[in-house]
């Protein structure tokens, strides 16, 4: 594959990982089983280690999950919940074994235990007793669901064992199987749709605003990390002290001391992962010392000393029943198979993403054939492959459009390319997904604004793009379909409450290209306004913690470009106020660097704290620079900083100025 094939496949993955991780993280639903995203993120992430200058800030393989919803108050995790990087064969963990002994080379024991297939959570004891649940969130931000989780029988109100101080647990919230089947009977009983999988279940019960749901769900925990408050030698004696604590862990967790032994393990817990009373998508692999794993550090998103091994995706054969090519925000055309649907892992498929006309070409798919589909994560399947010896007789190799589709327009392919676009930025689909972009929960975050509402405005020529919304009067919303005085008023008044929004949520709603939320937030916290964003050069914007030269050449491109400035001015015309996320602290104005391993800190870690006392963190040393904060290992920038003379910081020093804030 070439580079540029690669480029192009990567924007498509990370466009439908991005869209399932949503609707599985945010939403609680699926419309495809855990065993597809893994697929497709590991497409992605081998893309990208083959090719790392594609890398972006906002790729899913950079990022952790998903967004807390606004009905449920907004909590700051004092540690980031890190997502765990996957692994599906022997190879990759060998690998993973051998980046590490390249930072630490040393041998290393392992604690190993089941990955259940459930909801994260973090709770938090003071002196003994439950103070707070929340959620995963984005990793960095969760939902407080104490009145929830306190239904949890399994979760105890005060800890068998007493600790003074704050003590922060985490674990996995989930539902029996056997539990599972016994309330889609009750469902079917009441002829009310059956519940997708356990997980949804879960997610959903602990989400509720009235506890009352959550207590008559049959929800259980297991614990599996005491992230703060109590410092424990090894993973096998916090196992230990969790359980002295009341909590319930993971069944056939092992200590191993080998990589053949882990790999024994594996095989046999892949074969009796249906017996399990609870759902099991593979295990997790740990560094036994805890002292070891915090030398080693995090890198990207994702601690080094855990992994998580993948049992085997589900696959199934299904028929082609049609192939339609779709548009979409962006103008790329995309052929989607229309199967006859399936079970597979648990759920009903009935279309996969054929990505591209190489795609198909490659794989000669055509309406009419038998295939292959791999659900292998939590993304649409995948068609693996056709079996051209069932093939109909008669069949053609499938063609792509010569126009758009939709309105016919011509269509353009880059040279070297493998995407094809619909030159007409008035496009209705483009349109359309443009607008429900901008309004969804990572922008205006409006509600009451669906696809078919958006369709409706957009026929109806009462919009054309986002800052037309703020010109709606009930009068236009009468005349249409399903709209009634009530519900109109209603409508216009939810609109007309989100003329404020935060710079960071602006910035996605904006759609620039290559920016998610993650690199929305980074952005916001360095230049604070959208002046100070719009007016940088491409070098400053490159200057950005994780910021490459291609997304800050086509941040600076959009801002420059003459329809990005005139619908900022609509925006303005309309009305709509972007708050600044200028920093406030006893750090404000602060700018700190940090080199080299922290010993009771990720470098994440770190950042986070400097953050929210409103201080920045910076990658390079420079004369902008207040601190410098050098750990063990310490690199060129601690050289730097010396010739500079700029203010040095040992890690102790650092902990006791947060404490003295």
């Amino acid at each position: 594959m070439t580079k540029a094939q690669a480029s192009e496949r990567i924007k498509k993955l990370r466009a439908e990982i991005h869209h399932h991780r949503f609707l599985y993280h945010v939403k609680d639903t699926q419309e495809i089983s855990d065993a597809a995203l893994d697929s497709l993120k590991k497409e992605l992430s081998d893309l990208e280690e083959h090719f790392p200058d594609l890398v972006t800030p906002d790729s899913p393989t950079q990022r952790v999950g998903g967004k807390p919803l606004p009905k449920f108050k907004q909590v700051h995790h004092a540690t980031p919940m890190l997502s765990l990087q996957d692994v599906f064969n022997r190879q990759e963990l060998t690998q993973w074994e051998e980046r590490n002994k390249k930072i630490l080379p040393r041998p290393y024991d392992y604690f190993i235990e089941l990955k259940i297939d459930g909801v994260a959570l973090s709770l938090v004891y003071e002196n003994s007793l439950l103070k707070q649940g929340v959620t995963r969130g984005n990793g960095t931000i969760g939902e407080d669901v104490t009145h929830n989780i306190r239904t949890i029988e399994a979760i105890p109100l005060i800890l068998r064992e007493p600790i003074p101080g704050r003590l922060e647990i985490r674990g996995e919230v989930y539902i029996l199987k056997k539990d599972f089947d016994k309330m889609n009977a009750a469902r079917q009983k009441r002829d009310q749709p059956p519940f997708a999988n356990p997980r949804n279940i879960a997610a959903g019960s602990i989400r509720q605003l009235n506890p009352k749901i959550a207590a008559s769900r049959p929800l259980r925990f297991f614990a599996w990390e005491i992230t703060s408050g109590l410092l424990v030698p090894t993973r096998q004696e916090e196992y230990d002290k969790l359980q002295k604590f009341g909590f319930p862990v993971p069944p056939h967790a092992r200590l191993l001391s080998s990589l053949d032994n882990i790999w024994n393990y594996l095989q046999q817990e892949e074969t009796k992962r249906a017996h399990h009373p609870f759902l099991v998508d593979g295990a997790v692999i740990k560094i036994n010392e805890l002292k070891v794993a915090r030398r080693l550090g995090v890198v990207g998103k994702a601690p080094r000393a855990s992994i998580a091994f993948k049992f085997a995706a589900a696959e199934a054969v299904t028929t082609v029943e049609k192939i339609v090519v779709q548009v979409g925000r962006t103008g790329a055309l995309t052929p989607v198979a229309h199967l006859k649907p399936l079970s597979v892992a648990g759920s009903v498929v009935s279309r996969a993403t054929l990505h591209n006309a190489d795609e198909i070409k490659r794989k000669d798919v055509r309406v009419g054939d038998t295939v292959i589909v791999r659900k292998a994560g939590d993304i649409i399947p995948e068609v693996v492959k056709t079996l051209p010896k069932l093939r109909p007789p008669g069949t053609k190799p499938f063609q792509m459009p010569k126009k758009c589709p939709v309105c016919r327009s011509t269509l353009h392919r880059d040279r070297g390319g493998v995407v094809i676009h619909c030159t007409n930025k008035q496009c209705f689909p483009r349109q359309r997904e443009r607008i429900l972009h901008a309004i969804g929960q990572d922008g205006f975050d409006i509600n009451g604004l669906g696809d078919k509402i958006i369709e409706q405005l957009l026929g109806a020529n009462l919009i054309a793009d986002v800052p037309d919304l703020w010109n709606l009067q009930v009068g236009d919303l009468l005349p249409l379909e399903r709209f009634a005085a009530k519900s109109a008023v209603k409508l216009i008044e939810e609109i007309q409450a989100h003329k404020k929004i935060a710079l960071a949520r602006f910035l996605v709603a904006l759609g620039i290209p290559q920016v998610g939320t993650v690199t929305a937030g980074d952005l916001s916290r360095e230049f604070e306004t959208l002046t100070n964003l719009s007016q940088a050069t491409a070098a400053k914007l490159q200057s950005v913690a994780g910021i490459g030269k291609k997304v800050s050449q086509a941040i600076n491109n959009f801002f420059q470009d003459h329809h990005t400035q005139a619908l900022i001015k609509k925006y303005w015309a309309v009305g709509i106020t972007v708050i600044s996320s200028k920093a406030t602290g006893p750090l404000q104005g602060r700018t700190f660097v940090f080199t080299g391993s922290l010993p009771d800190l990720t470098r994440g870690e770190a950042k986070q704290l400097v953050q929210a006392q409103g201080g920045k963190v910076a990658s390079v040393t420079g004369g902008k620079v207040d601190y410098v904060i050098i750990g063990a290992e310490a690199g060129t920038k601690a050289k730097k900083a010396r010739e500079l003379g700029l203010k040095i910081l040992t890690p102790a020093q650092f902990k006791k100025m947060l404490k003295e804030l």
